[in-house]
């Protein structure tokens, strides 16, 4: 039996890795990169936000001056022919956005983070690393990336959301 006043909480809310999650894929909308859409969102540890980020070009940076290209080798001509040596990933720009500083918070990203990615994570203090997808997982930068974790104590966890963000 209810007691008079009071009632029950709403069932079905969202932990709060779906919700920065959710965020993840809200933020990455705005990124204008034609094949990757990446984003995320650093939080202190009561779950207040602290930063998002994109992937895109340098603030000031006009999109239309430099390439979207995916593809190139290593030879120098072809790889300033890419998107690679310009683009901004979604985790630093998360970290450099940030109102304050990010020293103890967790991050949460679309991609496992590449190594550049977390060197800034590790020299910024976060202590964990929440991300969808490690689909790179064998490629040399990720590898490095996770020795880079595991040397300095960041933890690691992938979360695959329960719902998913509806964008028309």
């Amino acid at each position: 039996m209810k007691k008079a006043g009071k009632t029950e909480p709403r069932k079905g809310v969202l932990s709060w890795d779906d919700t920065f999650m959710l965020m993840v894929d809200l933020i990455a909308e705005r990124s204008k990169d034609p094949s990757t859409h990446t984003g995320a969102v650093v939080v202190d540890e009561n779950n207040v936000i602290l930063g998002l980020g994109y992937n895109g070009w340098p603030r000031g940076v006009d999109e239309g001056v430099f390439p979207w290209d995916r593809d190139g080798g290593y030879e120098k001509e072809e790889f300033l022919k890419t998107k690679y040596p310009y683009v901004v990933h979604a985790e630093i720009n998360a970290i450099l956005n940030a109102n304050k500083s990010v020293a103890g918070g967790r991050l949460y990203c679309h991609l496992f983070p590449c190594n550049d990615c977390a060197k800034a994570i590790i020299q910024a203090g976060i202590k964990e690393v929440v991300y969808q997808d490690d689909k790179y997982r064998d490629v040399d930068i990720f590898i490095a990336s996770r020795r880079l974790f595991e040397a300095s104590g960041v933890k690691l966890r992938e979360h695959k959301p329960t719902r998913k963000l509806k964008i028309e």
